[in-house]
């Protein structure tokens, strides 16, 4: 899988020449950077959509109207909105680590900007409860961007190392997220108290920007749960490809039996999916991936791992044969080795050709999933450029 077998001859005649290897392209984690960005920006959805903009009414001068005013309150947050769906939707579609970093220093800086504008609001009537708990949200928002998802951010590349990893990883987000649900909560009860207590009428009619952060977080959850079906199997298949490479043919058994059950489980699950919003294709698209892995894992693996073990039978019968005086070798002796060499070639011969066929194969399906990835991405992720 990662090291394939040279052919050359190893008759007596050149007995010196046991088989070696040279090294080629070992299988990639593939987890495209455009996913696991994807996973990054998924907590700041719920932080998105209650940011929603109310059309209100009341009666009362300008100036005392608690419907305007809690307007202001809102408006003072628009701009938050326009930079969190920018970056939502940058990230999202795969644009440079480079520009999404600097889109989230640029979300940073508006949060800042939102935050003094709601500190230069009065407060209402000498009431400060909506304001006060539009400033703690805002702080709270500062706080997730700033520290928190610096960390998910930082923990992006240990989390393709291991499963464990990115379990973890995900473990960081949910955190994450339930923080901002909270958060979210809080201020939508403190408004929704503010509005009864002047009698104020809210329209929470969405509009577009609001439609959009609302498809966003329904596809990111979508998205991330084949994402883990996939990166399971995936990581299996890593894990299996390094015991291979140490000719550990224990491990690779053990790996073998364990990516055979996660693609199994997958298939299971993945059907369990079906579509998003009647778009089938990344569900149908890590089916493929499964379903390569099942084939390889029951089919291809153990012709690859036959021939380790005759490579040890060989060089054990190689060795007894070398121990022997050229004069005490019979005719026996000679025969034993002989076939042992044509067993070990003929094994060389299906190792080459079983091992090229399944890089060749897994280089595109991971490519062919690669390119899904994309497609879904572009076909149902809101683009918006505010």
């Amino acid at each position: 899988m990662e090291r394939e077998p040279v052919d050359r001859c190893v008759c007596k005649n050149c007995i010196s020449g046991n088989c070696h290897y040279e090294a080629v392209t070992k299988p990639l984690l593939y987890q495209p950077k455009q996913l696991a960005m994807k996973k990054n920006v998924r907590n700041l959805v719920v932080l998105l959509i209650v940011c929603m903009s109310f059309t209100l009414s009341s009666q009362g001068q300008a100036t005392d109207n608690p419907g305007e005013y809690m307007t202001s309150i809102s408006q003072a947050r628009a701009d938050m909105d326009v930079k969190y769906m920018q970056y939502l939707s940058a990230a999202a579609h795969g644009r440079r680590a480079r520009k999404v970093e600097k889109l989230r220093a640029e979300v940073l800086e508006t949060i800042n900007q939102s935050k003094y504008k709601t500190t230069d609001l009065p407060k209402f009537k000498g009431d400060n409860t909506l304001r006060q708990g539009a400033i703690d949200y805002i702080t709270l928002c500062y706080r997730v961007f700033n520290e928190d998802y610096k960390k998910i951010v930082d923990m992006e590349e240990l989390a393709e190392q291991s499963f464990d990893a990115m379990s973890a990883y995900l473990l960081l987000q949910e955190k994450v997220t339930e923080k901002l649900t909270e958060a979210s909560e809080k201020l939508h009860k403190t408004a929704m108290e503010f509005a009864g207590k002047y009698n104020v009428k809210v329209d929470e009619t969405k509009g577009a920007l609001d439609g959009k952060l609302e498809v966003a977080g329904k596809l990111t959850d979508y998205t991330n749960a084949v994402f883990l079906i996939f990166f399971k199997c995936n990581w299996q298949d890593m894990e299996m490809v390094t015991a291979m490479n140490n000719k550990k043919v224990n491990d690779v058994e053990q790996s073998r039996n364990s990516l055979l059950r996660f693609a199994n489980d997958g298939l299971k699950g993945i059907d369990t999916l079906k579509s998003f919003n009647g778009d089938p294709s990344l569900a149908n698209a890590c089916r493929d991936v499964l379903k390569y892995y099942k084939k390889m894992s029951e089919t291809d693996v153990p012709k690859l791992t036959d021939f380790y073990l005759k490579e040890e039978n060989f060089n054990k019968t190689k060795k007894s044969f070398e121990a022997k005086s050229a004069s005490s070798r019979t005719k026996e002796d000679v025969d034993t080795y002989n076939k042992s060499v044509n067993d070990y070639n003929e094994a060389i011969n299906t190792f080459n050709k079983t091992n090229n066929a399944v890089n060749k194969e897994r280089t595109q399906t991971m490519s062919t999933w690669e390119a899904a990835q994309k497609k879904f991405a572009d076909a149902n992720m809101p683009y918006y450029k505010g």
